[in-house]
């Protein structure tokens, strides 16, 4: 597939790329150390339409797709990976799975704020034992025919996006009940707000100090019964569906971490000076660039060829899982690598590079684990994993 970017993607890139020097590069430190999710900002965000780039015009988005919104998330995570996974989580699990299995009238009532940016969507998934086993949940969903509502009970664990002051709802995934003594899991909307759905006190993470991520819990949590998303019982199945254009935009995470390590690598190799010289002369240093750099090309290469394959149609769920594999391991190197650049600067939290490395960990596992990945790749390889 080719991966050639066409001149309006470009153009986005340096749009972006702007954006991110002069809103985001001055106060993601900050951000970071006080753990502050900037409302401003991410609306601003909203404002250059970035939120709604992969959707269609008729909802206010930008009819692009998955190559252009990677573009977009590779720029952010070159600076901040918190704004970067905000961006990715609020398109691919917050807006994306209202498109694809909503209904016309939960169209027209989620999307349009969505996509502007406005607010925030979340999607509640993982449970406390329910994590790589998706399929375990246990938070359940009962009809209640006499009021025609949905009552939820249950608990999710890790879920970004779901307790800002912009946040507008949460998608769960929900058990609600049995078919051929298989269970039944169905996705449901909760509006924020409503009664029974508590939003858990914030984490206290390694990295990702800036974006929001909450535990929550369901307690006798009513909502009609039109909030149901997509066919009942559909639910896992239609969240696996839309997982694989997550992993590529995780991938594109990465690949932004990766260039900012690069960037960050080779100007502290041509700053600092020992023993008379930039450190940079020295083969020591000169070649972790120079890895640093094949790191970036090969993830970028795997990253945008997925997304390609997924533009143009074709089956892409082991190009995505290969691209979520590499770039995310990558990047964890990559973070170890700059910072060992750095040296004990690196080690400061001020620098970008000791962000980076606390950051880069959770790509290993979110949207799926690297374990999974290479599950994935052996079973599209034909292998009984």
């Amino acid at each position: 597939m080719s991966i050639e970017l066409t001149a309006e993607q470009e153009a986005l890139r340096l749009v972006v790329r702007d954006f991110a020097a002069s809103e985001i590069a001055p106060h993601a430190e900050a951000w970071d150390r006080d753990h502050t999710f900037p409302v401003d900002v991410v609306q601003a965000m909203g404002d250059l339409g970035l939120f709604g780039i992969p959707f269609p015009e008729e909802y206010g988005g930008g009819g692009a797709d998955l190559t252009t919104l990677c573009v977009a998330i590779e720029e952010l995570g070159r600076v901040d990976q918190s704004m970067a996974i905000t961006l990715e989580a609020a398109v691919g699990l917050g807006a994306n799975p209202i498109f694809q299995f909503g209904t016309e009238e939960q169209r027209q009532r989620w999307l349009p704020d969505l996509i502007a940016g406005r607010t925030l969507g979340g999607f509640g998934l993982t449970e406390p034992d329910a994590g790589s086993d998706a399929g375990g949940t246990r938070t359940r969903a009962v009809l209640d025919e006499t009021t025609d509502e949905w009552v939820i009970n249950g608990e999710k664990a890790f879920i970004t996006n779901s307790g800002t002051e912009i946040t507008s709802l949460v998608t769960v995934t929900a058990l609600t009940g049995s078919v051929g003594g298989r269970p039944e899991i169905s996705t449901i909307v909760v509006p924020a707000g409503t009664p029974g759905f508590t939003v858990q006190p914030p984490y206290r993470k390694m990295g990702w100090h800036a974006s929001d991520t909450h535990g929550l819990t369901f307690t006798e949590c009513r909502v009609p019964a039109a909030n149901l998303l997509g066919e009942r019982g559909r639910g896992f199945a239609n969240f696996l569906a839309i997982l694989d254009d997550g992993r590529v935009a995780i991938a594109a995470l990465a690949v932004g971490v990766i260039e900012g390590c690069l960037a960050a690598g080779v100007r502290y190799a041509n700053e600092r000076h020992t023993f008379g010289r930039p450190i940079g002369s020295n083969q020591g240093i000169a070649f972790k660039c120079a890895d640093l750099a094949v790191m970036a090309e090969a993830a970028r290469s795997l990253t945008y060829g997925a997304a390609a394959r997924r533009d143009a149609g074709k089956p892409f769920k082991k190009e995505a899982a290969m691209a979520k594999l590499y770039a995310t391991e990558a990047a964890v190197t990559a973070t170890r690598e700059a910072t060992q650049i750095f040296g004990g600067y690196g080690f400061i939290d001020e620098t970008p590079v000791a962000r980076f490395y606390r950051d880069a960990k959770i790509l290993e596992i979110g949207e799926g684990t690297s374990e999974i990945q290479r599950l994935v790749i052996g079973r599209e390889l034909g292998l009984p994993v």
